[in-house]
């Protein structure tokens, strides 16, 4: 039966776990990069560093300049002390965050944690969980501190997904610099845009030198971007919710390339769901904007703004996956065979998946 992209299970692939990268490569600009025509499915086998040569003269690439922040902390809760994990989500106000617990079913309205440091002895401050939403995330709020967002650097770890395993902090040391883009600028992320990890200044000044275009929105990245879909019908799926923000340089620079003619670029799944959102708010030109997003991008769908994409390879019926298999064949379900077979031979050639993995270019 031909997709049609309306199933979970259309976006089920066979991953072998040691191509899953634990670890990033020396330099961000070496990993392999697999490029994708669309208008034909062949596929070229580069390497990242090559990418301004895949570029033309008056492309605009648009990156996502959101900011990891510390947010895993080390607790311990209940009467007995017992360890537990907090990832923070998102701050409401000083002191005031939401977060995900693990294990979360002890950590009832009115349970008190303590937070610990490197040396996994309490560190001063507390959290006591205030509320519980929908999606069993906990509200917190932090005492013993004038601010937690100062405390994150020496009390927090890096948020890696899941998927990346390591034994102690030490072992974390260097995700502090690599879990993180060159050029992010505005803290609010639990996870990275991990398209632009591949990144080096070097490697923006060479797009610049040839004639492209360089331009920034903001997306904070949540920890639903990792969250298979639960659902078989996709129509059910909940997206998670992200704040982003636009600029108004941004919007004009996409605007003037896209009147000029030339190929507005972005780098990652979440600046391709900041210009689309934008693009949907309103008819005509883009424009500065700040707000939440929910977009749910699946086949099929048809793209307003963006004209090509550089992407990571994604895990199994995630919601970034299907974002891929829309983008290979805009407004019909035939990218998900595009996409799967691209997948198929990544898997084939031991290309190395995941947020430290290799990438894609699609255009």
């Amino acid at each position: 039966m031909a997709p049609t992209g309306a199933r979970a299970a259309e976006f089920d692939f066979a991953l072998p776990p040691e191509l899953i990268a634990q670890q990033p490569l020396p330099r961000r600009e070496a990993s392999r990069l697999l490029v994708m025509r669309r208008a034909t499915g062949a596929l070229e086998h580069r390497r990242f560093a090559e990418l301004p040569a895949l570029l033309r003269p008056g492309d605009l690439l648009v990156l996502n300049d959101s900011k990891v922040i510390p947010a895993r902390l080390r607790a311990l809760g209940g009467p007995q002390d017992r360890p537990c994990e907090i990832l923070l989500l998102e701050e409401n106000a000083r002191n005031d965050w939401w977060a995900m617990l693990r294990p979360g079913r002890r950590a009832r309205v009115g349970s008190v944690l303590r937070v610990c440091g490197a040396d996994n002895a309490p560190a001063g401050i507390s959290a006591a969980v205030t509320s519980i939403n929908e999606e069993g995330h906990r509200r917190l709020h932090f005492a013993g501190t004038a601010d937690l967002r100062l405390n994150l650097d020496t009390l927090g770890e890096v948020p890696l997904p899941p998927y990346i395993r390591r034994a102690s902090r030490a072992q974390m040391e260097a995700d502090k610099e690599r879990y993180q883009t060159v050029f992010a600028r505005l803290p609010g992320s639990v996870a990275a845009p991990t398209a632009g990890l591949h990144f080096t200044r070097t490697l923006l000044d060479a797009v610049r030198d040839r004639g492209v275009g360089v331009a920034f929105v903001t997306l904070h990245v949540g920890p639903g971007t990792f969250a298979p879909v639960k659902v078989a019908d996709l129509s059910k799926h909940v997206m998670h919710e992200e704040a982003y923000e636009i600029s108004p340089a941004t919007a004009e620079l996409v605007n003037n390339t896209r009147r000029a003619g030339g190929r507005v670029i972005a780098v990652g799944t979440t600046t391709l769901r900041v210009l689309e959102t934008a693009a949907r708010a309103r008819r005509g030109p883009l424009r500065a904007a700040a707000g939440r997003t929910r977009l749910f991008v699946r086949p099929p769908f048809s793209f307003q703004v963006v004209d090509a994409l550089v992407t990571n390879f994604h895990l199994p019926r995630s919601t970034l996956l299907m974002l891929v298999c829309a983008f290979a064949a805009p407004d019909s379900a035939g990218g998900v065979g595009l996409t799967l077979a691209a997948y198929a031979e990544a898997v084939r050639q031991r290309y190395r998946f995941f947020s430290y993995g290799d990438a894609m270019l699609i255009v």
